[in-house]
């Protein structure tokens, strides 16, 4: 697989486990040394906090559906893949959490490929890296 692919089979793989409530299966997307920025109110969100928010999310089935809208691949090598997309959220009362980020996917030592940073973009940011 390119890099192209490897992504959107991350994203893909991503949704599909939201849509399905398989906490187990979504957690394996997602390294246990991640990072999460630009989120208001946090400095850093890190592996528990995903995990606590995730198991309390889908346990309460509180998410509808989630989907990644473009991709741009900024920079890679074998073991690791910066990207940009646009990530929404649909929320079962109708609300939709949406919002360009910046991914970066790890090849791991069991050469799984899981997200170790995530960064929440500004509007102008990401129309300056040409992500909207």
């Amino acid at each position: 697989m390119n890099v192209e692919e490897i992504a959107q089979n991350w994203m893909d793989n991503c949704c599909h486990t939201i849509q399905q409530y398989d906490h187990e299966s979504h957690m394996n997307l997602i390294s246990k040394d991640v990072q999460v920025f630009g989120i208001p109110g946090f400095e850093v969100i890190g592996y528990e906090d995903w995990f606590s928010q995730c198991e309390y999310e889908f346990r309460e089935k509180l998410i509808e559906k989630a989907s990644y809208k473009g991709l741009k691949i900024r920079q890679s090598n074998d073991n690791q893949i910066m990207f940009l997309t646009h990530e929404s959220v649909l929320a079962t009362d109708g609300t939709t959490d949406s919002h360009p980020i910046e991914i970066v996917l790890s090849k791991e030592q069991d050469d799984v490929w899981r997200v170790s940073q995530e960064r929440l973009l500004s509007d102008e940011e990401a129309s300056h890296l040409g992500i909207s």
